[in-house]
């Protein structure tokens, strides 16, 4: 880090001295033992915590969920946010918030589950900030997604119709919102080889689907 009047540069990015500050005292009391590490956990479980349950609550309406049980994913995906955290923790750069930081791997833990509780039961709903990730992930730029919107209602229609529930955890979980596969495996307690060949299947799908309704030339690739 080098200092530039009152703020700090760090691997290209600007944070203020105070978010500086703040940002190694977590790396310290967090990479301590004792009394100052349960502290310093406590807090940022406290964190993690209103952090799980306002993305719990977002996504409450296609959980199928409600109460006791919404509380409780919020619990265990601050827990395993928490756990991930304390083991990782010296890989923080300090170039932004380190609760901002933090607060991605409690989003991405309850989206873990989220994939998980749709894998085990049939009939998945997904809302459209999900589909609107889909022009980036298929590398279209914002002024050209206009012009790809029938193209993406066709791949969302597709997707509804033509593959199977756990086809569509899948590849809203790889496509839409990039899980890693073997983070997508190891959360659906699958291998990455099932995971593979489910995509495989799922795309096929789709291509054959999107190729009958004109969208694509026969044999492009999805």
């Amino acid at each position: 880090m080098k200092r530039e009047g009152s703020e700090l540069v760090s691997h290209g990015r600007v944070v203020s001295a105070e978010v500086a500050r703040e940002n190694r005292t977590w790396v310290r009391d967090l990479s301590s033992c004792g009394d100052r590490r349960e502290l310093a956990c406590r807090r940022l479980y406290d964190v993690l915590l209103r952090a799980a349950r306002a993305e719990v609550g977002r996504r409450a309406a296609r959980l199928r969920l409600a109460g006791p049980e919404l509380d409780d994913l919020a619990h265990q995906a601050a827990a395993d946010a928490l756990l991930a955290i304390s083991g990782k923790v010296e890989t923080f750069r300090g170039d932004c918030k380190f609760t901002t930081w933090a607060y991605k791997f409690v989003v991405f833990d309850v989206a873990a589950k989220v994939n998980r509780h749709f894998w085990q039961r049939a009939g998945v709903a997904f809302d459209d900030e999900d589909w609107e990730r889909l022009p980036a992930r298929f590398g279209i730029e914002p002024e050209e997604q206009a012009e790809s919107r029938d193209l993406m209602s066709a791949v969302r229609r597709a997707v509804d119709e033509k593959l199977t529930a756990k086809q569509r955890v899948v590849f809203v979980a790889l496509v839409l919102n990039g899980m890693p596969t073997e983070v997508l495996a190891d959360q659906l307690g699958a291998t990455t080889n099932a995971i593979y060949k489910m995509m495989f299947d799922a795309r096929r799908k789709l291509r054959t689907a999107l190729v009958d309704a004109g969208y694509l030339p026969d044999q492009q690739i999805a």
